[in-house]
């Protein structure tokens, strides 16, 4: 098991959903997945939400166009104009965003973690590595933060291939981020290496079951 990242400043703590009452606390948990693309953690993460029915997903806030007219607000992205995702941040409204690109803005609202919660689930993530270890300080031990990664860089460069979603140009921009993205996965708790998928659920869903059991 790889060390837990330690916040710097530990934040006010976020108060719990009132909808759960005192007479039935709700301690919520968190579950980070963070990988490069082709990793595999999508599929890990639908998963473990198709196995497990005391798991929320958590969808993020973006200021992207909607892909073509399948997109629905509220259910893959809340989609925001970046007008108003710099007005939420400037309310404090998210517990972690960053730009990705210029102009383009993504982040976890305080919300969308309260409304799973309200739900009496534990939260689970899908989201980029900085995404994941900023996660991880702002909640600490409640969240346990995994890194998906692969045996090889030529393999991944075979799964971003076999999608055929990418352009060369994209492929290779996506492979020279790898790069930095892995120089991180020491910081998360543990890194999750996805050479056999079928291993890799088992093993992702393990750790699940400790962590929620600890």
């Amino acid at each position: 098991m790889k060390p837990t990242v330690e916040p710097s400043a530990k934040p006010e703590a976020i108060p719990f959903p009132t909808a759960q009452s005192e007479r039935n606390p709700f301690r919520g948990k968190l579950l980070v997945f963070s990988a490069p693309s082709g990793s595999g953690k999508t599929t890990i993460v639908r998963h473990l939400l198709d196995n497990n029915p005391n798991l929320g997903f958590s969808i993020s806030a973006c200021t992207r166009d909607r892909r073509g007219r399948n997109e629905v607000h509220g259910k893959d992205y809340y989609f925001y104009t970046p007008e108003k995702f710099k007005q939420l941040i400037d309310e404090a409204a998210f517990v972690e965003w960053e730009e990705v690109y210029v102009g383009a803005f993504y982040g976890t609202l305080k919300s969308e973690v309260e409304r799973i919660w309200q739900q009496g689930k534990h939260v689970i993530f899908d989201v980029d590595v900085k995404g994941g270890l900023n996660l991880k300080k702002y909640y600490g031990d409640r969240a346990l933060a995994v890194f998906v990664g692969v045996p090889s860089e030529e393999l991944l460069e075979q799964r971003l291939r076999a999608r055929g979603t990418d352009s060369e140009g994209s492929i290779s921009r996506r492979l020279f981020k790898v790069k930095f993205e892995v120089s991180f996965q020491n910081q998360f708790d543990v890194v999750l290496i996805n050479d056999d998928l079928k291993t890799t659920l088992t093993k992702a869903q393990q750790l699940l079951d400790a962590f929620l059991n600890k």
